[in-house]
């Protein structure tokens, strides 16, 4: 994992390879061909957003770079100068800097640099690109030219489908029955799922089991103990 930008580093399971697509099979493709169009990726929480956006920055390399806005507004906005020069520049939680003209006009300056300059930006938001109460119009209408997909949720299936992709990622065997048991007693989003994943593969290394059922009953009791 290389250092990125506000000490950031990229996920090592945030690859293509561990995305279960689902319903966002056309937005998978439309990040990994090669296009220099800018794109706007928004959807929900837990949707996938960061992951995707670090995964075209694992497949870029070292030509790219991830920058979440979220985390940037304690720094200027100059903080951004410099990245129109990548050759891909993921932007992530771009609706974080609504309102802020300074960030806003930092935003327009980059995607009219990014595009003399051939770079490929990525922006991804909990929105589509007009929604935010963005106070610059001019930066408001470079968001809108980009190319908008919706990230969709993943149904029950697609969620268990995610999860069994996420044990082999780890070199688990996770019985389809197993994946159900969890989805249905633990919170539903991916996130939360992945984590107990985590922490279920600990164990199971620990106690030298396999993640059946009575298992993880077993451990998820044990782990809510300590916690009361």
């Amino acid at each position: 994992m290389k250092q990125l930008a506000l000490g950031v580093r990229l996920r090592a399971d945030a690859v293509f390879e561990s995305f279960w697509p689902g319903p966002n099979s056309e937005v998978v493709a439309a990040l990994r061909a090669p296009n220099a169009a800018p794109l706007w990726l928004w959807g929900t929480k837990g949707t996938g957003k960061t992951h995707l956006l670090q995964a075209v920055c694992a497949a870029a390399g070292e030509a790219a770079a991830y920058f979440p806005l979220a985390r940037a507004l304690a720094l200027p906005p100059e903080a951004l100068a410099g990245f129109e020069r990548m050759q891909v520049l993921c932007a992530d939680d771009v609706d974080a800097v609504a309102g802020d003209a300074a960030w806003e006009r930092a935003l327009f300056r980059l995607f009219n640099e990014a595009a003399e300059l051939r770079t490929r930006l990525i922006f991804a938001a909990a929105a589509p690109p007009l929604r935010p109460e963005w106070r610059l119009e001019d930066w408001r209408s470079r968001a809108a030219a980009c190319i908008v997909y919706q990230l969709r949720e993943l149904d029950d299936e697609g969620r268990i489908e995610a999860l069994r992709l996420r044990a082999v990622q780890r070199g688990l065997q996770l019985p389809y029955e197993t994946s159900e048991y969890l989805l249905k007693r633990m919170p539903r989003d991916l996130r939360s799922l992945f984590e107990i994943l985590d922490q279920l593969d600990e164990a199971s290394l620990v106690a030298q089991r396999r993640l059946t059922i009575p298992f993880i009953r077993d451990a998820l009791e044990k782990h809510a103990g300590t916690k009361s």
